[in-house]
C-alpha cells in the first residue's frame, strides 16, 4: 500500500475547538489554522458555530459542532433543536452523544429513537452525524448494540468518546465498531490520537475520522517522517 499524501492525512481531522476555556481568539485562530492545514472539518462550540462557518467559507473545511455534548442526558426535542440551530448558523457536521444511562439501562428503542432523531433532521438537511458512543463507561455488549443501530437508522459515523471521559479511543474499541458497524457507517477515533504513529495504526483499521486538539504537530511529524 502506497503511503497516503499529507493531504490525505488532514482531511481525516476534526480539529478540535471544544475546551472549555478556550476564548473567541482562540477559536478564531483555530478555524484559520484548521484551514490552512486543509482539516476535513473545525468541530467547535456550539455557540461559536457562525463564526466558524464564516472564516471556513469559501475552503473545503467543514463547520462541526456537538450535539448533547458532553453527556447526552438532554431531551431528544432538546437535541433536534441543537441541530437545527446549528444548522441553522452553518454546521454541516454533528457530533452527538448517545443517552449513556438509557444505554446502559438497556432502553434501546429510546437509544434508538434518540438518534434517529437527529440523523432525520441533519439528513433532511444534507448534514452529517457522527454518533458518540463514550466507551469508557460502556461494556463491549452495548458498543455492538449502538454500532448495529447506528447501521439501521443510518448514521454517517459512530464515534469512540467525547474527549473528555476516563478513557478515550482504544485500539481494541476501534477494531470492534469497524467490525460491527455496516459498510456505510464510518468510524471515528477521539481521544488518544496524539502521534503520526497512532495516526497510521487507526488508519489501518478503517478509521477516517480522528478528533484531535494536536493537528498541526500530528501533520508535522507525518511531513518529517513521510520526507514530504
Amino acid at each position: 500500500m502506497t503511503n497516503p499524501t499529507i493531504a490525505d492525512l488532514a482531511r481525516m481531522f476534526d480539529h478540535s475547538l471544544l475546551q472549555p476555556n478556550l476564548t473567541d481568539a482562540d477559536l478564531e485562530r483555530g478555524c484559520l489554522l484548521a484551514r490552512e492545514l486543509g482539516a476535513a472539518s473545525v468541530c467547535i462550540k456550539p455557540y461559536a458555530v457562525r463564526l466558524a462557518a464564516k472564516l471556513l467559507a469559501g475552503s473545503t473545511v467543514q463547520a462541526s459542532t456537538v450535539i448533547g455534548f458532553p453527556h447526552g442526558g438532554h431531551l431528544t426535542a432538546v437535541k433536534v433543536f441543537e441541530a437545527e440551530r446549528a444548522m441553522d448558523d452553518g454546521a454541516t457536521e454533528l457530533d452527538m452523544v448517545v443517552n449513556v444511562g438509557k444505554v446502559l439501562s438497556g432502553e434501546w428503542n429510546f437509544v434508538a429513537d434518540d438518534i434517529a432523531a437527529v440523523v432525520r433532521a441533519a439528513h433532511a438537511r444534507v448534514a452529517k452525524v457522527k454518533v458518540i458512543f463514550e466507551n469508557a463507561y460502556l461494556k463491549d455488549e452495548h458498543k455492538r448494540a449502538l454500532c448495529r443501530i447506528c447501521g439501521d437508522v443510518r448514521a454517517d459515523w459512530v464515534k469512540t468518546s467525547t474527549g473528555y471521559a476516563e478513557t478515550g479511543a482504544t485500539i481494541e474499541d476501534l477494531k470492534l465498531m469497524r467490525e460491527h458497524s455496516p459498510a456505510w457507517v464510518q468510524v471515528k477515533a477521539a481521544g488518544g490520537v496524539r502521534t503520526f504513529e497512532k495516526l497510521m495504526e487507526v488508519r489501518a483499521i478503517g478509521v477516517t475520522r480522528v478528533g484531535a486538539t494536536a493537528t498541526k504537530a500530528i501533520l508535522d511529524d507525518a511531513k518529517a517522517k513521510l520526507g514530504a
